[in-house]
């Protein structure tokens, strides 16, 4: 058995069986069931620009005022970041700017300078302005809840948006063993200083990258659910989530030379709470075919990536508990 949400299901039932099971059938223009005490996650099978714009309306929440569009640019070398065509319309639709911050790791997306330049050769300049928002430096975000980190130290320009959308490529991770929507605003909001707050647990801002690589696995976990706290805390109902489960590597879209995916696209996935939404996206890769969704259960496993879901839920950011909502027709 395997649980998704608060629904126990057969592996053998296959994923269809599954999304039959969970799903409520409604509009892309529909409003969600009630609740209870359940997040709803809306989901469709169609990865196409049309159905990024179905899946923003489907939540319900029109972002006000100067709306930030947040993803990542995608390290040069790899080719899995979000395609510039699948979320042209929508971030056309918002009247979006596209948000990133500097990577502290080093690569070519380190230096602004550089950092713009991929943008512009990965197509994202051509769709929308592409703002470094820590060009300028970091500002502090605090989290008092936390227990590695107190505060967070993102991009000064985040202070610029009133409204932030989320878009995240869901996929595997080397070091948090999965990526989604709650480390895209941790890890992908903070600058470069505050990345490395977040991959030290609060211990360093500065200095050789390689220093990360003595953290506790768990509270490098821990801070990137304190970090998104900060974010999610600052926005409040302003700020909504989209993750897109196609091109599912094993490898984050910052590795150069990412492994090629084994499992077949999923879908996109839509919701007002974080963590619904990527618990959501690790049950569905857990309901695929075992033999081609081992290597990145393996990596998720591996990394204890899960324990990102626990501390976030436990800090009030969202709930593991969910209703599946398929949007499709």
């Amino acid at each position: 058995m395997m649980r998704l949400g608060d629904f126990s299901l057969v592996r053998s039932a296959g994923l269809v069986g599954i999304m039959a099971a969970l799903a409520v059938s409604v509009s892309a223009q529909g409003t969600a069931p009630a609740a209870n005490s359940a997040s709803i996650v809306y989901m469709t099978k169609d990865i196409s620009p049309a159905a990024m714009v179905a899946m923003y309306k489907a939540m319900g929440r029109a972002l006000p005022g100067r709306v930030a569009v947040k993803l990542s640019t995608g390290e040069p070398g790899g080719n899995y970041f979000l395609n510039p065509n699948l979320i042209k319309d929508l971030v056309h639709l918002v009247k979006g700017t596209i948000v990133e911050c500097n990577t502290a790791y080093g690569g070519q997306r380190a230096s602004t300078a550089m950092h713009k330049q991929v943008a512009k050769d990965h197509g994202f300049t051509a769709v929308a302005n592409v703002d470094i928002m820590d060009e300028e430096g970091s500002i502090s975000l605090p989290f008092p809840a936390g227990s590695h980190i107190r505060e967070d130290f993102v991009g000064s320009h985040f202070a610029n948006y009133d409204s932030f959308l989320v878009l995240s490529h869901f996929k595997g991770h080397a070091m948090g063993g999965f990526g989604g929507a709650l480390k895209n605003i941790s890890i992908g909001i903070a600058s470069s200083s505050g990345k490395m707050w977040i991959h030290s647990a609060g211990t360093a801002k500065s200095g050789d990258f390689r220093q990360i690589f003595g953290t506790n696995q768990n509270a490098f976990l821990e801070s990137m659910a304190e970090a998104a706290g900060a974010v999610a805390k600052k926005m409040g109902n302003n700020i909504v989530y989209i993750n897109v489960m196609n091109n599912l590597s094993v490898d984050c879209d910052c590795d150069s030379h990412p492994a090629k995916p084994e499992l077949d696209d999923i879908g996109i996935l839509s919701s007002t709470d974080p963590v619904a939404l990527d618990k959501a996206c690790v049950d569905l890769v857990y309901a695929a075919d075992e033999t081609r969704n081992a290597a990145l259960r393996e990596r998720i496993e591996s990394r204890n990536g899960t324990l990102i879901l626990q501390h976030a839920q436990a800090l009030g950011l969202g709930s593991q508990k969910y209703k599946l909502v398929m949007v499709d027709d």
